[in-house]
């Protein structure tokens, strides 16, 4: 394996983690919006207090594994996402004032205002993200010298919009699940039938959205045929029998586990599709950012995953820390 594919699977890597923690973060606060109570809301908050800014953590690795090894389709993608990153900013920044700032006032108004915030705070950015990776998966107007040619009005695509969609029904499972782990009672059953039903409706969109990516990039089932492929496929969707039978058997770690494999797999499968092609271009093969064109030189490309090799294991334990620590039901917050 070369530097470059090495470099490419670590940014898979941390994506999945990163999809994953802040996955089930992001669906917590969709939820919130649809809370029966301002107990509930409370709730809600008090489940991913302690992890929400840690779980944040993966998304910067991410970034700046991007920066250091491919920085070519760094500058090309941020470029031509400008505007939807800078939404995805405030929206970021909006949940994260929302959790600190929720309490600090006793005006019901101000309360409902910050729970709002908390709510459209996960929900902008897990569309956005979705979107995304849609517009990746089909392909961006990229042109001679990596430029980008395109308009914010041409990301919002029929099928980027479509994975919009299936990003926001998986973060919604996957809060779901989560939060049944951290509450009980009525609350904790209701998440398990919202599970269910956003888990139906996330194997209904993924089904379509698998349909509509062989008409708009027919190119990413290429190795269709390659064992490495057929098991990825056979995994996920073991995963996916398993997210519905063990929620219904009250096996709440393994629902969430299975729901968690889905999108670690999901992501690989997506990688090893694209791979070695990190950006394809709309306007011509040749202008597709690649492992090899968009790559930094052999020697930074080294010192980059050294570091990474170093940060990644103390980020690690940090998590697995932080999680041991606050393990159990959460705890309502003071309001």
């Amino acid at each position: 394996m070369n530097l470059h594919t090495t470099a490419f699977l670590l940014l898979a890597a941390l994506l999945s983690v990163y999809a994953i923690l802040d996955g089930f973060d992001l669906g917590v606060g969709i939820l919130s919006l649809f809370a029966r109570s301002k107990a509930e809301r409370g709730l809600h908050v008090a489940a991913i207090g302690p992890v929400w800014d840690g779980n944040e953590v993966w998304l910067l690795a991410s970034g700046n594994v991007l920066f250091g090894a491919f920085p070519v389709a760094f500058a090309t993608v941020f470029g031509g996402f400008y505007l939807p990153l800078v939404f995805v900013l405030l929206a970021l920044i909006a949940r994260a004032v929302s959790i600190e700032f929720r309490l600090l006032h006793a005006s019901s108004r101000w309360l409902r205002t910050f729970d709002l915030g908390f709510g459209l705070g996960s929900l902008v950015p897990a569309l956005l993200f979705g979107v995304a990776v849609g517009n990746v998966l089909r392909g961006v107007p990229v042109g001679p010298g990596f430029e980008w040619q395109g308009s914010f009005v041409g990301l919002l695509n029929p099928y980027a919009l479509l994975v919009g969609l299936v990003a926001c029904a998986f973060f919604v499972m996957h809060g779901a699940l989560y939060l049944r782990g951290k509450v009980e009672g009525a609350l904790a059953d209701r998440m398990r039938r919202i599970a269910l039903a956003a888990h139906a409706v996330f194997v209904a969109l993924y089904a379509a959205a698998t349909v509509m990516t062989t008409r708009v990039s027919p190119g990413l089932f290429a190795k269709a045929g390659s064992p490495l492929f057929l098991t990825l496929c056979a995994l996920l969707a073991a995963a996916l029998a398993a997210i519905p039978l063990a929620t219904a058997l009250g096996k709440v770690k393994l629902a969430f586990a299975a729901s968690s494999a889905t999108i670690a797999l999901a992501v690989l499968l997506a990688a090893l599709s694209a791979h070695p092609v990190l950006v394809p271009s709309t306007l011509g093969a040749g202008l597709s950012l690649t492992i090899y064109n968009a790559a930094s030189t052999p020697g930074t490309l080294r010192a980059m995953l050294a570091i990474a090799c170093a940060g990644v294991p103390l980020i690690a334990g940090y998590t697995f820390a932080i999680y041991r620590v606050f393990r159990g039901p959460a705890r309502p917050l003071a309001e």
